[in-house]
């Protein structure tokens, strides 16, 4: 969806470099990492949005359907009908994300596998001594370029995730406390985020001191539980079990049986026009009662954050592929400000009117390298990408740009994301859900089930016709589909029960794949794009006419 907003300062920063000079070449590794320009004035645009939906002799392909949806309250903007068109601001139809058109079979065939296997199991977050590197650059020897806003110091967030995970999901750092993060584990996002189109992640959250303390303000790991489960009942708008808890300790009646006794679930049930409210435990209730600690249906709290590793792939010994050591990229979340229901209401409403008014204005970019980028839905988000040797290093405003595309305006997310929504369910799950990829692989994960009760994958093939937007993965194309285009029942099967057999790709793709995210690595290319590309994209459009339909009849839901 196109969205306006008012010229502040840095959006004039960003249009005065774009109007006044839009083929103007940066360099490869900018002196100053934070400058407010764009050499891609609709960096926003994701480039799956560019894809060729329609085929030749059939029905058009539709891999829209999975971003833009009938939203859920308090997401307003509803956005089914970009999946019938191309509706693009006159400076978004050139599509600028030209390493999807490169031929890289020439770098594939020089690097040897042995390679890039070594450089895919080198951990790039943590040194020998288990100290996060890139935390002590960041606040003892800070390079200047890395300083956006050249006061001297790091002011965003620095790394202190341990990645060293109990048997409750909770992260340890190096001396063995407590990080407050937790990882959940969660079926991969249909297309983009399957392994076998170019990456394994993870995602851990952590909510605020408060919803961690007992009401007398100490840290308590039942009372931090029970909250988290409390936020994932709220997120999924459904009930969340949990392991047996006193109901008394806490003052909160959490199954809503109307006593206060031993409780084996949280019950979603927040209806404030019926008088139907939840609430938090612990210190966090007591701030929630003076209106410190807002609590509604679908909105995580405020101060919330998240942590999203994006990983290259590994190959174990049994020749099976699992998340490796290295990370492509380490993205962080913070929710800045609350956002109440009538506010997001009034937002979607003016994105709106702007979008009739100002067909051709372009989002402006709030925001810069340290505090993080707006999605102006009370989230910034800001994160590490590899330098061209491989460490990790501060994205650049530019290659930050494109979090606010997939987190802003778009009908499938939640309060900004995606995660929460798709955690795996805690009543018959491998530890309720809360656990990192390294404590317990994806294998023997069943699929995830559409509202309607279709297998959500399996909806996706028969929408798609492969398991990526641009139809190009051609391993799966051969184990799940027929010659005339059907798909084979045994495989779907097969995925119903473990998704593994969809989402994995084989050795020889996986290593393929590394190679190729390596190139762009070694480029510093990561404002042409960041997907690992085997072939150069065929259902890829390099321009789109205004008006441009995309073929596809009617319109599908994702949820």
């Amino acid at each position: 969806m196109r969205v306006s907003i008012p010229l502040t300062a840095v959006a004039i920063a960003v249009f005065s470099g774009y109007l006044f000079g839009s083929e103007k070449k940066l360099p490869q590794e900018p002196a100053n990492l934070g400058r407010l320009y764009l050499s891609n004035p609709t960096a926003v645009t994701p480039p799956q949005c560019y894809t060729k939906t329609e085929n030749v002799e059939a029905a058009a392909s539709n891999p829209c359907y999975v971003c833009h949806t009938n939203s859920q309250a308090p997401n307003f903007t509803n956005d089914p009908d970009l999946q019938l068109l191309y509706d693009f601001a006159e400076p978004a139809r050139t599509n600028r994300w030209h390493n999807l058109f490169k031929d890289r079979s020439g770098y594939l065939a020089a690097v040897s596998d042995d390679e890039i296997l070594e450089y895919a199991r080198e951990d790039n977050y943590r040194a020998a001594n288990d100290r996060v590197t890139l935390a002590d650059k960041l606040t003892d020897d800070l390079p200047g370029h890395w300083d956006g806003n050249r006061n001297g110091r790091w002011d965003g967030y620095v790394p202190d995730a341990g990645f060293n995970f109990d048997r409750h999901g909770f992260d340890r750092d190096s001396e063995g406390r407590y990080t407050g993060w937790r990882a959940l584990a969660y079926t991969p996002f249909p297309g983009t985020f399957f392994p076998t189109n170019g990456s394994t992640d993870d995602v851990l959250i952590r909510l605020p001191a408060m919803y961690r303390n007992t009401e007398q303000g100490h840290y308590d790991a039942t009372v931090y539980r029970v909250n988290l489960a409390i936020v994932e009942a709220l997120i999924k708008r459904r009930d969340v079990a949990i392991e047996p808890v006193d109901e008394t300790v806490f003052n909160v009646d959490l199954d809503k049986d109307g006593k206060l006794s031993t409780a084996r679930q949280v019950t979603y049930d927040w209806a404030p026009r019926e008088q139907r409210f939840m609430s938090y435990v612990g210190e966090a209730r007591l701030a929630q009662q003076r209106e410190e600690a807002p609590l509604s249906a679908g909105s995580y709290p405020l101060g919330t954050e998240f942590l999203h590793s994006v990983r290259y792939l590994d190959v174990n010994g049994d020749s099976e592929v699992v998340m490796a050591a290295r990370m492509k990229e380490l993205r962080y979340a913070r929710k800045v400000r609350w956002v109440n229901y009538f506010q997001h209401r009034e937002l979607a409403a003016d994105e709106l009117k702007d979008a009739h008014d100002f067909p051709d204005r372009i989002e402006p970019v709030i925001g810069d390298i340290e505090r993080g980028i707006s999605n102006r839905r009370g989230w910034r988000y800001s994160g590490f990408i590899e330098d061209a040797h491989g460490e990790l290093r501060p994205q650049s405003y530019e290659e930050l740009a494109t979090c606010a595309g997939c987190h802003g305006a778009i009908g499938a997310n939640v309060d900004g994301g995606f995660a929460m929504t798709r955690k795996l369910d805690a009543g018959d799950s491998f530890q309720r859900g809360w656990y990192h990829w390294t404590q317990k692989p994806l294998n023997g994960v069943p699929e995830p089930r559409r509202e309607d009760g279709e297998g959500e994958y399996a909806y996706y093939l028969r929408q798609v016709g492969n398991a990526d937007e641009y139809r190009s993965n051609g391993e799966v194309r051969a184990r799940f589909f027929n010659n005339d285009g059907t798909l084979q029942a045994a495989m779907l099967d097969k995925l119903a029960e473990d998704i593994n057999v969809l989402i994995m790709p084989s050795r020889r793709r996986a290593l393929d794949l590394n190679k190729a995210y390596r190139a762009i690595v070694e480029e510093q290319s990561y404002r042409e794009g960041r997907d690992a590309v085997l072939t150069p994209r065929e259902n890829l459009l390099r321009e789109v006419a205004e008006g441009q339909e995309t073929g596809v009849e009617s319109v599908s839901s994702y949820f």
